[in-house]
């Protein structure tokens, strides 16, 4: 399972990457610079909740050795 975080937190980079060279800044509100700025938020949220996900779980495995 931490793997597949650490797999689908690399993913969700490379989009943002890829993400970011569609990006117009002259028109960030237009076309395709559009659906590349919102894809690049929803990357950075699940980049987001797959790292407290592995605090979560970090958490929970310290709480279950004592």
């Amino acid at each position: 399972m931490k793997y597949l975080i650490y797999v689908l937190i690399v993913i969700a980079s490379g989009l943002i990457i890829y993400n970011t060279t569609h990006l117009d800044f002259g028109h960030l509100l237009d076309g395709d610079s559009k659906t590349a700025l919102i894809s690049i938020f929803a990357s950075a949220c699940v980049i987001l909740l797959l790292s407290i996900l592995l605090v979560s779980k970090a958490i929970q495995k310290k709480k279950n050795n004592l």
